[in-house]
């Protein structure tokens, strides 16, 4: 079961979007499966020091994605096939690589300048 006690909240983004970007995080690298149970919304609101409603908009938001199937009673699981696994890739990747190009635009580097920087640390991340 996911243990919710590794993240670590910011104040820059709300909660709530934190917990399903977690879980994402979680299924791109593999920590979770098809049909994992996630702990209660209680349980996570405990977990994380959060308003138990909070965890519930969190649980809404995964549930709308389609990475997170709640069944009555039952509680909740992760849903990953071809296609919502495909599309947490897409928008994980896109939101870094936006993020890294504007804070390199922000110091003033050139394409030529990332390009290079790119090129030399992806070839010595190799030899570790």
């Amino acid at each position: 079961m996911l243990n919710f006690q590794d993240l670590k909240l910011n104040n820059r983004t709300p909660v709530y979007i934190q917990i399903a970007f977690y879980v994402k995080q979680q299924i791109l690298l593999g920590k979770v499966s098809s049909g994992d149970p996630l702990p209660s919304r209680r349980e996570i609101a405990t977990q994380l020091n959060i308003n138990p409603n909070t965890a519930q908009k969190a649980f809404k938001l995964m549930e709308d994605e389609g990475y997170v199937i709640t069944n009555g009673n039952q509680g909740s699981v992760i849903y990953i096939d071809e296609n919502v696994y495909s599309r947490i890739k897409t928008e994980l990747t896109q939101n870094m690589l936006k993020d890294f190009i504007s804070t390199a635009k922000a110091i003033g580097l050139s394409f030529k300048d990332v390009n290079e920087l790119i090129s030399k640390y992806w070839d010595e991340g190799e030899h570790h």
